[in-house]
């Protein structure tokens, strides 16, 4: 398998992952945008929490000249370890929502 594909495999099984952990309060749900095509792959969340509507993004992957990029990561896990678990070596993961002076300070990929 090639690694794009691998790499969009394991994306989809970590964000499925993800998406099945329930909400403690409010009347939320979770929702997985997977755009293959632009790869591009969201973990949404939204409902109610009381009376005020709750929406959205949770996790933002994508992929881009062959690396993930981590563009947000709302959770109290870290995404990136789960990547790393799955799989994906750190020189493929960039961490997106670090500016790019602080990347070089990371475990890892810059651009």
């Amino acid at each position: 398998m090639d690694s794009l594909k691998n790499y969009r495999s394991i994306i989809r099984q970590v964000l499925t992952e993800y998406a099945s952990i329930g909400y403690s309060r409010g009347d939320m749900r979770s929702e997985n945008v997977f755009d293959e095509t632009n790869d591009r792959y969201l973990l949404l969340r939204m409902g109610w929490d009381g009376p005020h509507s709750a929406y959205g993004v949770v996790i933002h992957l994508d992929i881009i000249d062959g690396k993930i990029w981590l563009q947000c990561d709302n959770t109290d896990a870290v995404v990136a370890h789960d990547l790393e678990w799955a799989g994906v070596p750190k020189k493929d993961i960039v961490l997106g929502f670090q500016p790019p002076e602080v990347r070089p300070l990371t475990d890892y990929a810059v651009a």
